[in-house]
């Protein structure tokens, strides 16, 4: 069985929020098309608390775009975005939410930053996506989102992993590009890995 999972479409990601990914609106539109393909989808939320350690505020003289330790772990500092309850980490209104039929949050711990839509970034919890994905049956596992470089990277190479098979929907991915050619390293990441990188208009019939 086959599932489409849509990472962090969310406002801060977009041109009017605090991390603004760009040209995320482009993703929306291929996000909603490719909904049709799928009987089942299901989404990723960030959903940090106020005080996340990965948010450069929450540390003296730091800057987003640098990277500390945090809690053993290489951590790059961002702006606070995506806290949860708030306008900015509600999924993106031209976003069709109504065919999602579940939806995983992460970053919720304040001590570690979670990207992959599975796990925390030092796998010491997990989300329970890939349980429950594996309890629908679901073995092929459709990715687009945001970002390229970060969430969707994580989240494709933690699927490979956990025995999914994973497919990148490229042209319904965005990266920060923190680095120039980052996004387009991770792709080739992604598919050396064992991902397959497909257009849209690859999609199977649902």
């Amino acid at each position: 069985m086959n599932a489409l999972i849509l990472i962090d479409l969310q406002f801060d990601f977009f041109n009017e929020g605090a991390l603004p990914v760009p040209e995320a609106e482009q993703v929306l539109p291929v996000a909603n098309r490719a909904m049709d393909h799928f009987g089942l989808i299901v989404a990723s939320q960030d959903w940090h608390p106020a005080n996340h350690g990965s948010f450069a505020a929450n540390h003296w003289w730091r800057k987003p775009g640098q990277v500390i330790d945090l809690d053993g772990l290489p951590q790059v500092l961002w702006p606070i975005h995506c806290v949860q309850e708030t306008f900015g980490a509600s999924f993106h209104s031209g976003l069709d939410t109504s065919r999602i039929d579940r939806v995983f949050r992460k970053g919720t711990d304040p001590g570690i930053d979670s990207y992959s839509c599975f796990f925390d970034n030092g796998h010491r919890k997990s989300t329970g996506m890939g349980d429950w994905l594996k309890d629908q049956q679901v073995t092929d596992l459709y990715f687009l989102g945001l970002a390229t470089d970060y969430c969707v990277k994580s989240s494709v190479l933690d699927a490979l992993d956990l025995g999914f098979n994973a497919w990148l929907i490229e042209d319904g991915c965005r990266g920060v590009n923190l680095n120039p050619g980052d996004a387009e390293n991770a792709v080739a990441e992604m598919e050396k890995k064992g991902a397959r990188i497909i257009r849209s208009g690859d999609l199977p019939p649902a």
